[in-house]
């Protein structure tokens, strides 16, 4: 299965810096979009991103005014990246939200291990939903989506699609599932019924996603 792509903003009014990130970032599985304004940040915050760099001088307010904003929105992280470096500036910028605060000059692969660290921290709400092509997967509330369509599934078929989310495109053995997938009364789910389950989740999702591979296990394809 292929790497996520992390998908960040940079709000940046200084284009060396911006041109330096972008460069050093995307030849490391990130997908980088720049703005050099708050206004330019603003117009972009309709995207999804994993991830925001942000810094305090701008030429059309502060930054901090902008994570005010964007956290009252949003629960994306933010790193300041600023040459702001007294101990004020920081505690305040780490009280209003910012989930780091680098200081300029900056090596790139110091920031870079900076976003690894905050994405580790923060991921694991993020994590609760699976997205896949048109499909999307909430953990927490156990329920499937297709093009936002909710599809009803019982619990050992979001069980086991769930498994099938997490591994795409990886071959699941038959006794794999059946150590994996538990039933209401935490006994293990027997041969049949697994094969039965798998049939119904099959038939809810009206697309030949699932295969079968012959005397191995199933494998979810996209």
């Amino acid at each position: 299965m292929s790497k996520k792509i992390v998908k960040i903003l940079s709000v940046e009014d200084s284009e060396d810096i911006a041109f330096g990130i972008k460069e050093y970032l995307s030849k490391r599985n990130f997908e980088l979009t720049l703005s050099s304004s708050i206004a330019q940040a603003k117009k972009k915050l309709n995207e999804d991103f994993d991830l925001i760099i942000l810094d305090i001088n701008l030429p059309d307010g502060d930054g901090r005014d902008l994570l005010k904003y964007i956290k009252s929105e949003t629960d994306t992280p933010i790193i300041f990246l600023t040459v702001k470096n007294d101990e004020k500036n920081i505690v305040e910028g780490l009280d209003l939200g910012a989930e780091d605060y680098i200081t300029k000059p900056f090596k790139l692969s110091i920031l870079h291990s900076r976003i690894n660290a905050v994405l580790r921290r923060t991921r694991h709400s993020a994590n609760e939903i699976i997205v896949l092509d048109e499909y999307k997967l909430d953990k927490n509330q156990k329920r499937l989506f297709k093009n936002e369509k909710e599809i009803e599934l019982s619990s050992q078929e979001f069980n086991l699609m769930l498994l099938f989310m997490e591994n795409a495109n990886q071959t699941l053995t038959r006794p794999r599932l059946l150590e994996l997938i538990w039933d209401s009364k935490d006994n293990f789910v027997n041969d049949n019924t697994l094969t039965a389950t798998v049939r119904r989740l099959r038939q809810k999702l009206d697309e030949p996603l699932l295969k079968t591979i012959h005397g191995i296990g199933y494998r979810l394809e996209l």
